[in-house]
């Protein structure tokens, strides 16, 4: 049947008429089957069912696909490697900023472009054709992995919402395609990637496992994501087939996978061995059987519904294919698992060892299918029920050996000894007990739990449960004298027998009262802490295995996530059943995904500390999850509260840290890049409290980003600091006082670092400033102490940092710094009085520039000179030693003011802007208040064109900027030609006059304003015409300068000679630099006119540069050519825009 959702009236009749299924509706909380999740259920579903029409909506199936095609997509990222991450990331950065302008069908293809350009990289990149030995197995996985790619295309194109309102046909059939290919391509992968993991020798099961989750994902009938339609609810309305994802076909696929994938494919891999062996036999009939009943039990969520759609066959169906399935599966699992690897724990002989496990698993498991199966619904099915449970526990104690026999003394009151048929005479007293086995009343009391849902049987069966388990474990494993993972054996018994008891009583717990709920959430989370303790010991304790013998591994990393996930499933689902509040939700949801750590870190103590640390920064997340939906956030005293705990607990994870630091690095860290990942963590983890709680509290968002930047800047600068004894820890102080490091790297002469002190400083000043924590612009004194300050120490570092040995120099560098911070700050926030210093402060930089520049090299060579000259052996090493480091320190000093004049353009740059943004601004609200009733009555392309013209700035003029500081365009023009002159001598001085440089250069002139000085006549229409004028000029020259260069120092004489090589290679190309002419002045005439030229003009003048770069022997000459032939297409094309958007508005 199918699940609840989308079953008719008369299955849902049917499955209500069994009474297998216990209910408890006397507890609180219980669940029945006949409860509506969703009684929000209105007449209007009925109507649109009956005609399911196509709808637009956000697709409902994300997490089911993610869950399947996430750890595909990591898989193909790391077999395809460092190539196909670094093309897909590209390609989506490009998708989303698309996407983010607005230009919906460019990011949809960007998105399959960049998936196509991803798997054409991971075929020239991943080693298919060289891990496979076979060419047919290698084309097999290509496809596999293309096919993958495109569904993850597909999974992708169902977000846009544009293509399903305008595709709604091609929507369907994509959704239709993704549920009917992903199980079958997913299955693969993941059995592909557990081989790489875990070998091969069960990857048939591996592929069974996933075939079966994959499943039930996606094969259990699921409503479109796309069709009109409203909640059903347990009691209203029928899915008609049309609301269905899969049809009959897809469904009959997913069967035939299910049942022959894993089947066939242990056929082709162990076709020499198939019939080598009994327990190769029942593989076979394992790989067939279990995938068979697990498709007789998905059919109760309507797998089969394409077979047929009556209840009473699909019933038939299952009991009858469900005996035989189940009969060949235990007689199977028997010989391949029981007798296989559970022999010494039977203590009976042949062949009354094979009937009775025999009668043990058959009856087990017959009895469970029927109750699954709802025949368990009459008196007679019930004592049949029962019967066989005692049966099949008396099988089972006489196969471990449970004694039969047995003597005790005990307190028993009347009604208890009824019970068990004695006769009382007095309250104590010796009894013989012929013959009381155990498991018959445990048995019985557990049928009895499950026919006549009686909670007192439950507790019985766990009471005579756990005596069971603990006689089975002293009996076979309490006189052993063997150290396992760390611990005796006796230890770890008791912890076992501890953690199977809670096991068995939390179902109980579960049922009781809502007043005795505390039993249950005190019940599992020591069960939760009992397995994360068991769990840590084995896997983290992995050198005590087998007396050292590190091959054998007992707890391997996949039993983790099984457990983990079975945890954290078990308590969603008793929080959904309010069997559990949410505290206990946050607290067991913490403690299992701990255990995930372990795969990660080596840790011993890592468990808890993840544990510690997740229920400090979980709160706000999980604890508090429902407040914060309804508005009833956390108070600023709990915050404080949060943030303190998460604090407590990163220091708690200093020695975990500290180890994976030590891990990574491969030599211990140091205290402050430890520190500063302890700060980043603390940061990181307060994330949740400040964005979900404090999110209108600017203040906690600025200390949130302060404390993570000093984190980082810990990180990257590491300054010298020196933990105190409350930080350190034993572990750390042994591994800082080890010698290897010394034997391995020796003694290396480290740096001084004290000046990163004063960089931290300057920035976190800098962040403080901006984020308002320090009110600098407010308060005139505080901004120039604070300007002031951050020039100093800016300076200082670059002065120790860079220029330790011109001790003279360093007064000059903090000057300098000082003028520029002094400048940038009160530029942007001016006072009363900056208007009219800020020029001379900018004089004074400037004038400091040379000063500098000269001073550096003279005082070095004067320092060498007082020092000895250069007399003695190495006179000629000593002055280039000196020429050298002469040379270095004034490029680096070049290199700074490059970056402080960049820095002061920009700003000036911005604060023009910024003007003309609000003069603009107000100019428009001015108009709108004086003519908005005019405006109104024009047409909406003539009021269009007014709002144009409204917004349009006009150029500066020399009145308009008095009044505000008519000096800022012309620093700003002064600042950017420095800075555009600095790199252009740095550009020949580090890379000889790249060709390539003048392009990333050039840009730096559009940084320049119009003024009344330097370019009067600049406005915004030409501001990209000093961009291509310095680049045609700079080529032009360069060309000119290389011709020259080649011809006169080519030779030792003249080498000009009529007619000789020089003179006509000089000839052509000087000939072939001015054929380039024409393109680039008429290019660079129309950038600062924008005026449209006949078209003819650039037809013409585009073949000229053919001859350029076709004949040309100096690269430079090639390059113009080929940037005239851009610049016509280019002016051609804007030409033409230029003229049809001229024509809309006519």
């Amino acid at each position: 049947m199918m699940p609840p959702e989308l079953q008719t009236r008369s299955l849902r009749s049917f499955i209500s008429s069994s009474v297998s299924a216990p209910t408890f509706s006397a507890f609180h909380g219980g669940f029945s089957p006949e409860r509506n999740p969703n009684p929000s259920t209105s007449s209007s579903s009925a109507r649109s069912f009956k005609n399911p029409r196509f709808s637009p909506s956000s697709f409902i199936h994300n997490p089911r696909i993610a869950i399947a095609l996430v750890p595909c997509a990591a898989f193909l990222l790391d077999l395809g490697g460092t190539p196909v991450v670094a093309t897909l990331t590209l390609g989506l950065m490009i998708a989303y900023i698309l996407d983010s302008l607005n230009f919906k069908s460019a990011s949809f293809f960007g998105v399959w472009f960049s998936l196509i350009a991803a798997q054409i990289a991971f075929f020239f990149s991943s080693s298919l054709f060289v891990s496979f030995n076979s060419f047919p197995l290698a084309l097999l996985a290509a496809f596999l992995c293309a096919e993958t790619n495109f569904l993850i295309g597909v999974w992708a194109s169902l977000q846009f919402r544009w293509i399903q309102i305008e595709n709604p046909s091609i929507v369907l059939a994509l959704e239709r395609l993704l549920f009917a290919c992903v199980p079958i391509a997913a299955s693969s992968l993941f059995t592909w990637a557990s081989v790489f993991a875990v070998g091969m020798s069960n990857a048939a099961y591996y592929l069974m496992v996933f075939n079966c989750v994959f499943y039930w994902l996606f094969s259990i009938p699921r409503v479109s994501s796309f069709k009109s339609k409203q909640e059903v609810g347990y009691h209203g309305g029928e899915v008609p087939d049309e609301t269905l994802i899969h049809g009959p076909l897809e469904s009959c696929i997913h069967s035939l996978n299910l049942l022959f994938f894993p089947l066939v494919f242990h056929i082709a891999c162990h076709y020499t061995v198939l019939f080598s062996s009994a327990a190769s036999v029942c593989d076979l009939l394992l790989l067939f059987f279990i995938p068979f009943l697990f498709q007789l039990y998905a059919s109760t969520r309507g797998a089969l519904w394409w077979v047929t759609k009556n209840a009473h066959q699909l019933q038939s169906i299952r009991v009858v294919n469900g005996a035989v399935a189940l009969v060949v599966v235990v007689m199977c699992l028997e010989i391949r698992v029981v007798f296989h690897s559970f022999r010494r724990y039977i203590q009976v002989p042949p062949p009354l060892d094979y009937l009775l496990v025999t009668i043990t698993m058959l009856g087990g498991a017959s009895a469970s299918g029927a109750y699954a199966a709802g025949m368990i619904n009459d008196a007679l099915s019930s004592v049949a029920f029962t019967t066989l449970s005692v049966l099949v526990s008396a099988a089972g104690a006489i196969v471990v050996g449970f004694p039969m026999l047995c003597f005790c003394v005990i307190r028993l009151t009347a009604p208890f000894l009824e019970c068990l048929w004695f006769i009382v005479t007095s309250k104590f007293f010796i009894i013989f007990l012929q013959f009381l086995p155990l498991p018959l009343i445990s048995g019985f009391y557990f049928a009895r739990f499950f026919t006549k849902k009686s909670l007192p049987s439950y507790f019985a069966f766990v009471l005579l449960g756990s005596l069971m388990v603990v006689w089975f474990v002293l009996h076979n494993f309490w006189d052993l004298n063997i150290w396992l993972a760390g611990m005796s054996l006796k230890s770890f018994c008791k912890l076992i027998i501890a953690n199977v008891i809670l096991a068995m009583a939390v179902p109980g717990l579960s049922l009781l009262p809502p007043k005795l709920r505390f039993l249950t959430e005190g019940g599992l989370i020591s069960h939760a802490l009992l397995l994360c303790y068991l769990e840590n010991r084995f896997f983290s304790y992995s050198s005590i295995y087998y007396f050292g013998l590190d091959d054998d591994v007992m707890y391997p990393s996949y039993m983790v996530i099984m457990t983990t996930s079975a945890g954290l499933a078990l308590v969603r689902r008793m929080f959904v059943d309010h069997r559990i509040g949410p505290k206990t939700v946050w607290i067991l949801t913490c403690l299992y995904s701990s255990k995930l750590a372990m795969l990660l870190i080596t840790s011993k103590s890592v468990v808890w500390v993840s544990a510690v640390l997740l229920l400090a920064v979980s709160p706000p997340l999980l604890l508090y999850k429902e407040k914060s939906k309804t508005g009833l956030k956390m108070k600023t005293w709990q915050g404080y509260a949060h943030a303190a705990v998460v604090a407590l607990s990163t220091w708690f994870c200093r020695e975990t840290i500290f180890e994976a630091l030590q891990w990574w690095n491969g030599r211990p860290p140091s205290d402050s890049l430890l520190l500063g990942f302890c700060i980043v963590l603390a940061g990181m983890a307060c994330i949740p409290i400040v964005a979900l709680h404090f999110s209108h509290v600017q203040l906690a968002k600025r200390c949130l980003v302060l404390v993570v930047a000093t984190g980082l800047l810990f990180i990257f600068m590491q300054p010298p600091i020196s933990l105190s004894w409350a930080f350190h820890s034993h572990l750390i102080r042994a591994a800082h006082q080890s010698a290897d490091d010394i034997s391995i790297y020796g003694f290396v002469a480290s740096k001084p670092t004290w000046p990163s002190w004063l960089l931290i400083a300057a920035i976190l000043l800098t962040l403080a400033a901006v984020t308002s924590i320090i009110p600098i612009k407010y308060m005139v004194e505080l901004r120039t102490f604070y300007a002031i300050g951050l020039g100093i120490a800016l300076g200082i570092y670059i002065s120790a940092e860079y220029f330790l040995q011109t001790i003279i120099l360093h007064a000059l560098i903090v000057a300098t710094m000082v003028c520029t911070s002094v400048f940038v700050v009160f530029t942007h926030l001016p006072s009363a009085s900056s208007t009219r210093l800020l020029p001379w402060v900018f004089a004074l930089l400037v004038a400091l520039f040379p000063v500098t520049y000269l001073l550096e090299g003279q005082v070095r060579v004067k320092n060498i000179l007082g020092d000895g000259g250069f007399g003695g052996v190495g006179e000629e090493d000593n002055k280039l030693i000196t020429l050298l480091a002469v040379e270095g320190a004034r490029t680096s000093l070049l290199g700074l003011y490059a970056a402080i004049f960049m820095l002061i353009a920009l700003e000036v740059k911005f604060e023009l802007a910024s003007m003309m943004r609000e003069k603009a601004l107000d100019r428009g609200i001015t108009h709108n208040q004086s003519g908005r009733s005019s405006t109104a009555a024009f047409p909406p392309k003539l009021r269009l064109m007014q709002q144009r013209k409204a917004s349009t700035v006009p150029t500066f003029a020399v009145k308009r900027l008095a009044a505000e500081g008519a000096w800022m365009p012309a620093v700003g023009n002064v600042a950017t030609v420095m800075c555009f002159a600095i790199c252009l001598i740095l550009n020949v001085n580090l890379t000889g006059g790249s060709n390539r440089a003048i392009f990333f250069l050039a840009p730096i002139l559009l940084l320049l304003n119009q003024d009344s000085d330097f370019v009067a006549g600049f406005g915004d229409r030409q501001r990209y015409f000093p961009v291509t004028m310095v680049i045609s000029a700079y080529l032009v020259l360069t060309a000119v300068y290389r011709i020259w260069e080649e011809v006169w120092h080519g030779n030792a004489g003249w080498g000009l000679e009529i007619g000789g090589a020089d003179w006509f290679f000089a000839v052509k190309n000087a000939a072939l630099l001015i054929l380039t002419f024409p393109s680039h002045i008429l290019f660079n005439q129309f950038v600062w006119s924008y005026t449209k030229q006949t078209d003819s003009m650039q037809l013409l003048t585009m073949p000229l540069n053919l001859p350029s770069v076709i004949i040309t022997d100096v690269l430079k000459v090639r390059i113009l050519g080929l940037l005239g032939m851009i610049y016509s297409f280019a002016q051609y094309l804007i030409s033409r825009q230029l003229h049809i958007t001229g024509l809309k508005y006519i």
